[in-house]
């Protein structure tokens, strides 16, 4: 499967179609008149618990997706919390056997008996924002913010139970506007949205041609992060340095340098290192396998949180040498999501989400993910979006060195939560073009 990679921004949206033939022309594209519908239902109360079984659920799922849609020789990254927030508004419509294959597949985050736990997560995440001090003292500001904005077709009959759902859960009112006469101009409407919520790092997440007339919701997740290092790297400390392909060959690379107490750890087969962000509630988890392909062929969550079990109980004093990256993915997941368990929602003829609407059937036809990541001296700046398309139908141990100069995987997580925001692989490190 071929991807281009996207970063620090985590964004989400799922589009609802009409399971009728595409009739519709493109609109002028002139300014969109938008209404707003909100259910008259309170955001519901957050638990540290809930929050810590989002993260659970969520990374379970990411770990599958990530190890189904990137393949061991190219870089690239997703976002696990956008992909299943985007996800899960629909699953609040879902029923019957689509919403049983959906629980399964997202580890019954978005059940109906789980509704606490997304919105418990999205209001721990948002609330890691805010002024801290650098190890120097430096007052530094991290950004993690996280939108919902459902766009629904405005003449379409909303279930009440839907509405509030998307309130209470998400936090969300509906924008309301006219996908059959101006299908061009609302497309035009989200990517601003899209690109307003994600400072320009993701400006066009939906191509022409990705919604019609037939169009009647698209529901929008956005999430921006931007970090810096607790300890920034010195800029003058960044030279060419060897890094490793999977080939065996060598390529130069611009690569950090720092020493410093880091937690660390090591096992059979890989070694881990992680950079904590200002504020200490975020932090890069870098993990360095001998064999990137075997490594992440079996990686599932209880390998990956007995990994940050470890980085939790010790450090090192690491002499690290890690290498500037930027990498930007866009895929369609449709084709991964399907095979890992919920066909029904893309069959037009099995889907049930009548818990949106009962005027029209639908069902998923697309699920397009974009995500993007920059690393640099300074710290971290990241974008992701997912597009659901549906139609109708311790101490310091010791003197460590960490060369991270070959393969490598990353996930960028809440601290507190465990939840991994981003997750991502480098093969051949380089910028984003």
């Amino acid at each position: 499967m071929t991807r281009r990679l996207a970063a620090l921004l985590a964004l989400a949206l799922v589009a609802v179609t009409a399971c009728s033939p595409v009739t519709g022309s493109p609109g002028t594209g002139a300014p969109v008149d938008i209404g707003l519908a909100i259910a008259n239902a309170p955001r519901a109360a957050a638990s540290a618990d809930d929050a810590a079984a989002a993260a659970a659920a969520i990374n379970d799922f990411g770990l599958e997706l990530y190890r189904a849609a990137l393949g061991p020789d190219e870089n690239g990254v997703v976002s696990p919390a956008s992909i299943a927030i985007a996800l899960a508004m629909a699953r609040a419509g879902a029923r019957g056997e689509t919403a049983a294959q959906m629980d399964e597949v997202l580890r019954s985050v978005a059940a109906d008996s789980n509704a606490p736990w997304l919105n418990a997560l999205d209001q721990a995440l948002t609330s890691r924002s805010g002024t801290f001090q650098d190890m120097a003292g430096k007052d530094v500001d991290v950004a993690l913010r996280i939108a919902n904005a459902p766009f629904a077709q405005r003449d379409m009959t909303l279930e009440p139970a839907y509405l509030e759902a998307l309130a209470a859960r998400f936090g969300a009112g509906v924008r309301l506007v006219d996908y059959k006469t101006d299908t061009e101009g609302v497309r035009q409407a989200i990517n601003a949205w899209v690109s307003d919520q994600t400072e320009a790092r993701i400006r066009e997440l939906l191509a022409k041609g990705d919604l019609d007339a037939m169009t009647r919701l698209v529901l929008v997740n956005a999430i921006y992060l931007k970090a810096a290092w607790l300890t920034p790297f010195a800029v003058e400390g960044t030279k060419p340095a060897p890094f490793t392909r999977l080939d065996g060959s060598t390529v130069d690379v611009p690569m950090m340098a720092a020493i410093e107490t880091l937690p660390y750890a090591d096992g059979a087969g890989w070694r881990a290192v992680e950079l904590p962000y200002v504020g200490d509630a975020l932090a890069l988890t870098v993990i360095v396998p001998d064999d990137l392909a075997s490594f992440t062929a079996s990686l599932d969550e209880p390998t990956f949180e007995a990994i940050a079990a470890k980085l939790a109980d010790g450090t090192a004093n690491v002499t690290l040498a890690f290498p500037k990256f930027g990498t930007e993915t866009k895929t369609d997941l449709a084709e991964v999501l399907g095979p890992l368990g919920m066909p029904d929602a893309f069959d037009p003829t099995k889907a049930d989400f009548s818990g949106i609407t009962d005027a029209e059937r639908l069902y998923i036809s697309a699920v397009i993910h974009q995500a993007n990541i920059d690393v640099d001296e300074k710290g971290t700046e990241a974008a992701a979006a997912t597009a659901v398309v549906m139609r109708a139908t311790a101490l310091p141990s010791g003197q460590v060195t960490f060369n991270v100069d070959h393969p490598f995987l990353f996930a960028l997580r809440d601290v507190t939560t465990g939840a991994i925001v981003f997750l991502g692989q480098i093969a051949t490190p380089s910028a984003r073009s």
